[in-house]
């Protein structure tokens, strides 16, 4: 989840304001060829009246396969509503009726988490476990196995009450996914296959890649445009797994538009049908799909990112518009996504990448260190030989850029960074926050 409530460090980028009509194949050019951000990007396009593929450059299309990240937490949350469509499951019911008997879940008293408290992430659990140490950080979900999720469980104690506050957690969804999987009797990846995406015709939608759609995977490819891993899943696998593309996508929205008829069709009724304020103005949470309250518009919409790849989808019920963005970069197109459903959300332009002074290293390595800007959030400055980088919390390392010997500026977003003794600063989103070094 980016936008609004995102970290510090994914912000969006300096805005224009394009016409809703706006040639999407000239964005995306000046995202690829003039901006430099991303690879390769393709969108998806949906109403009424049919359907249509935009794709740059030529090395992909609408059958491109790409990691869609954080959209699978629609998918899990699709799963419990089918489920509890069938008589399964009920929403009020305690994940732990469906874990191990030996699985301590965090509770209050009489109140436990329910599958609910998980789908719409006021659950009370963090956005991640405390144990989540990857070996290999580039492939960051991949040993985190259901031992490693029930001893978190066992062990964590909630810091407020279930129920009371939104908070973002793909380790609520992820606990979700793998306690239907449970209740189910099967694997995660069958369940998906099985309730959904056989039922909406999704054929190129899967978790584990096959010989053929490997063929068809866009690689995935840092904000430096560098080649990085794919990632994969295990315990967690509800939060993130999916790879899909534009074309199967674009049957999903169909199916959630009511623009055709299947028979998951009750239980997309009811994902929207469940929704509480989340916090922050003008967006609502549904069951996993977050609603944009602005301009007169209902937008229902997720978005997704791994390491090498960003994605948007969204759909407006009353206006039968959907869209789908897929990016083989980690570089933010939710703006493309949303000002195609609503061109009041304005969608960014950008120039072509400013050129990097060499700062001695002596100099940056006077840098390297930690910086603290709230009691939770902190900004790590590391070096590699004459290579800068900054890690914010819950967050990948990006290198950073000099303009100056103590100006930097990041590739990834619209951000810059000067150093003082003992402090920095970050620039962002018109706003300049201190950072002290603590360490």
């Amino acid at each position: 989840m980016k936008i609004v409530y995102k970290s510090v460090l994914i912000a969006m980028a300096p805005m224009i304001a394009l016409a809703a009509s706006g040639d999407l194949h000239d964005i995306l050019v000046n995202r690829v060829d003039e901006g430099k951000k991303a690879v390769s990007i393709v969108v998806g396009t949906i109403n009424a009246n049919g359907r249509a593929v935009t794709a740059y450059p030529s090395t992909v299309d609408g059958d491109s396969v790409f990691e869609i990240g954080s959209i699978t937490k629609v998918f899990t949350s699709l799963l419990l509503a089918d489920m509890v469509e069938r008589g399964e499951v009920k929403l009020d019911d305690p994940v732990a009726k469906f874990l191990p008997a030996s699985v301590k879940v965090p509770s209050q008293g009489p109140r436990q988490i329910t599958l609910l408290d998980l789908s719409m992430q006021i659950s009370g659990l963090p956005r991640l476990p405390s144990n989540l140490k990857p070996a290999d950080p580039a492939n960051p979900y991949v040993d985190y196995t259901p031992q490693k999720l029930y001893d978190f469980l066992s062990g964590y104690t909630l810091t407020r009450d279930i129920g009371s506050k939104y908070e973002y957690s793909n380790l609520a969804v992820g606990l979700l996914g793998h306690a239907l999987a449970l209740k189910a009797g099967m694997s995660y990846e069958e369940l998906l296959r099985k309730r959904i995406f056989e039922p909406l015709g999704m054929t190129s939608t899967t978790v584990t890649l096959t010989p053929a759609l490997q063929k068809r995977l866009a690689m995935g490819h840092g904000a430096d445009l560098a080649p990085v891993k794919n990632w994969d899943f295990d315990a967690l696998a509800g939060c993130g797994a999916i790879r899909s593309t534009a074309n199967d996508m674009l049957e999903f929205l169909a199916a959630n538009l009511d623009l055709t008829d299947t028979p998951l069709k009750a239980a997309m009724h009811r994902m929207r049908s469940m929704q509480k304020e989340t916090g922050v103005a003008d967006l609502d949470i549904a069951m996993a799909w977050h609603i944009w309250k602005k301009y007169g518009d209902t937008i229902y919409w997720h978005n997704g990112g791994t390491y090498g790849y960003r994605s948007f989808t969204g759909f407006d019920l009353a206006k039968k518009t959907g869209v789908v963005v897929l990016c083989n970069t980690f570089h933010d197109i939710d703006d493309i996504g949303l000002h195609w459903l609503e061109p009041q959300f304005t969608i960014a332009k950008f120039d072509a990448p400013k050129p990097a002074l060499a700062v001695d290293p002596k100099i940056l390595g006077t840098y390297v260190g930690e910086y603290r800007l709230t009691p939770t959030f902190s900004i790590a400055i590391t070096r590699d030989e004459n290579h800068l980088y900054a890690q914010a919390t819950g967050q990948p390392r990006f290198e950073i850029f000099a303009s100056k010997p103590n100006e930097f500026f990041l590739k990834v977003v619209d951000a810059q960074i000067t150093f003082e003794e003992g402090s920095l600063t970050l620039h962002q989103g018109g706003r300049d926050q201190k950072a002290t070094k603590v360490k």
